[in-house]
């Protein structure tokens, strides 16, 4: 089975996103991932914990799921991020036995994307009895109202307060629509503003932060503490098209070890690297290059 992150969108039941070119600004201020700060900044590890998304390896993981996750346990991943694709967030293998199954691996299944309009406190109480700690709306698309951003906005409390019943937690996924000035206002900011930080926190997907023309430190400064998990996903030097722009994790432009450090310092918990697109290479030699770059990272 071969799925795309736009089918991914679909199932989720959400609108497609249209495609946003990088400003040259961005770049400059928030992207300038140069190999002078990356030797600065590589040295012992200095992540303990970091994960996985697994729509990362979304062209073999359904045919061989268990063979899958054990070969990510051997490149030194310990946590892993979910999908809720045609097999579940649990590739059929019900919670119970696929948290039995992770855990002999020494992996830890931190949060899960997951269609927020179907069964969601179903999901949320699965995701609660195995130890999980968030749910995640992966996507939204751009809104054509404020008052449609104020309904999402709505859901997202709704679904936030659903988690806390459970004792889990709520996040939202942001992609580069977001960050595009809509009526006057930032929706990104928006959607902060109007999210109860008791139960709504935020994935920061740093690619797309950046494809929107943002600067990611900028946001994690503005909002600490509400930004709790992160995608580590890099972006190919002289880029065009946003949706084929991802590269294997330390290939690209984005300065990572500068981000990750001010996002640590501003209260980040679980650092997940994700890849899109692979460039005459397979999924998992991109997934152990981007194992090898995160245990490499030290926060100067």
């Amino acid at each position: 089975m071969k799925n795309t992150r736009r089918s991914f969108i679909q199932l989720a039941g959400m609108a497609a996103a249209g495609a946003i070119i990088l400003p040259q600004a961005a770049c400059k201020t928030a992207a300038m991932g140069t190999d002078k700060a990356m030797g600065a900044a590589m040295g012992n590890p200095s992540l303990n914990d970091f994960g996985i998304q697994l729509y990362t390896l979304r062209d073999v993981i359904p045919n061989d799921p268990k063979g899958t996750l054990k070969q990510l346990a051997s490149y030194g991943f310990n946590q892993i991020e979910g999908y809720d694709g045609k097999q579940g967030m649990f590739w059929d293998m019900g919670h119970k036995n696929f948290k039995s199954y992770i855990s002999d691996l020494g992996l830890d299944m931190v949060s899960s994307h997951v269609n927020i309009n179907k069964d969601f406190e179903i999901k949320a109480g699965q995701a609660a009895e195995i130890g999980m700690k968030y749910l995640i709306c992966p996507y939204i698309g751009p809104q054509k109202s404020m008052d449609a951003w104020k309904k999402v906005t709505d859901r997202f409390n709704e679904c936030g307060e659903i988690c806390r019943k459970n004792g889990i937690r709520f996040a939202y996924h942001n992609h580069a629509y977001s960050f595009k000035a809509f009526s006057g206002q930032i929706p990104h900011d928006f959607i902060m503003e109007n999210t109860d930080p008791a139960t709504v926190d935020h994935e920061m997907d740093i690619y797309w932060v950046v494809t929107g023309g943002a600067d990611p430190i900028e946001y994690l400064k503005k909002y600490p503490n509400r930004f709790r998990l992160c995608h580590v996903k890099d972006r190919m030097k002289n880029a065009g098209d946003e949706r084929t722009a991802t590269c294997t994790l330390g290939t690209g432009i984005i300065d990572f070890p500068s981000i990750l450090k001010v996002a640590q310092e501003n209260g980040m918990k679980y650092y997940i690297m994700e890849q899109e697109r692979y460039d005459n290479t397979t999924p998992m030699d991109c997934a152990k290059a981007g194992a090898d770059y995160l245990k490499k990272i030290k926060f100067a």
